[in-house]
């Protein structure tokens, strides 16, 4: 131990560690003050000393093994330094990206989190928000909202400060961080439409989430522009954003309207609900039909084939929701009215082509 103090350039300390190390211990072995370690173990705080200082007393804490007593601490400040995420589905892949830029914001500023999955059940959110309120967290991060989202009174009535994130609710009485759903679909039409598609159709979330009806939103808009496109246009609406959904809602849509050429879905198990359907068919994407999907969760490019989708920035998003929310609960900047909406890009794989001059014929599974 003392070689590595005196490797980080800290006073040189001899006596044993036989107990539980304190502020003290710190402070003997940097050399400072023992409340000016208290100030460099305080995030909140650490800002009036010098970037070096506080180097030298995380080290030494590292060093020494010092863990602060979080229960002595929240006692004092009346904070948790912890938050609740709750979030709709933890094997949707899109979710765990978001986590972490959520986590590393929290951690940076000293917070850690406290996941809640709810299965996608509205009921299991609200328990959760009850729950993780009664626990005293210092606030939420809610990756579950409905466009008309129950959640958003229970919070305001507790006063306990949220942010959603992904998804938002109508009212707007919480403050959130999107991605552009409708600039994100409009990039995947205007690929298409480049390609030499006209016969395009959507695969619409549910209309209950503000990215179900924005992507489809943004999806009318955008074939409104395009010459040659159905009227009205193609959509079907999936009951989930499961990939099992993504499969029915395909059939349903080729049922309708046989001679579609590339679809637009949702998100990107949608989009792997469609290829899984077209296979069954023995249809071939994207010779006989381009699909393109929502998101860029993890390992999209090792599919077959490799699809084509929006990318939304989930680490950022995660990141910017974790800081509003920390700048609402310290007050250090009032935030509480406002929405971040990043730009989505379009990440264009194997799963669109040219259409064929002549459709493919349907050839569906018997049920």
């Amino acid at each position: 131990m003392r070689n590595g103090l005196r490797n980080k350039g800290l006073r040189r300390y001899d006596s044993p560690m036989k107990h539980r190390p304190t502020v003290k211990d710190v402070a003997k072995a940097v050399g400072v003050h023992a409340s000016t370690v208290s100030r460099a173990l305080n995030p909140e705080k650490r800002g009036r000393l010098s970037d070096d200082l506080v180097a030298r007393v995380l080290a030494a804490a590292e060093t020494l093994g010092y863990r602060t007593n979080a229960l002595a601490a929240s006692l004092r400040t009346r904070r948790s330094m912890a938050v609740g995420v709750i979030i709709p589905d933890i094997t949707n892949p899109v979710f765990p990206p978001i986590l972490m830029g959520i986590e590393d914001a929290l951690r940076a500023q000293g917070y850690i989190s406290v996941v809640a999955n709810t299965g996608n059940d509205s009921e299991r959110a609200r328990i959760a928000v009850e729950q993780l309120t009664a626990r005293r967290l210092d606030g939420l991060i809610l990756a579950t909202a409905l466009r008309r989202d129950p959640l958003v009174d229970l919070c305001l009535a507790r006063g306990m400060p949220a942010v959603f994130v992904n998804r938002r609710d109508e009212t707007r009485r919480i403050p959130s961080v999107v991605s552009d759903d409708e600039a994100g679909v409009q990039l995947a039409i205007e690929h298409l439409v480049a390609l030499g598609h006209r016969r395009i159709a959507h695969i619409a979330g549910p209309s209950i989430t503000s990215t179900g009806f924005a992507r489809r939103r943004g999806f009318e808009f955008a074939m409104a522009e395009v010459d040659g496109a159905p009227r009205p246009p193609l959509v079907v609406e999936a009951r989930t954003y499961g990939r099992d959904s993504g499969h029915q809602a395909f059939l349903e849509l080729l049922a309708l309207n046989p001679k579609v050429t590339a679809i637009v879905t949702s998100n990107d198990l949608l989009a792997l609900g469609c290829c899984d359907a077209m296979r069954e068919a023995r249809l071939s994407c994207p010779a006989d039909i381009s699909i393109t999907g929502y998101n860029d969760m993890p390992l999209l490019d090792i599919v077959t084939p490799p699809l084509t989708t929006v990318r939304i920035q989930h680490h950022e998003m995660g990141a910017e929701a974790a800081r509003m929310l920390i700048d609402i609960i310290e007050n250090r900047e009032r935030r509480a009215a406002m929405d971040i909406v990043l730009k989505p890009d379009l990440v264009v794989r194997g799963s669109t082509a040219a259409p064929r001059a002549t459709p493919a014929k349907l050839q569906l599974a018997e049920p």
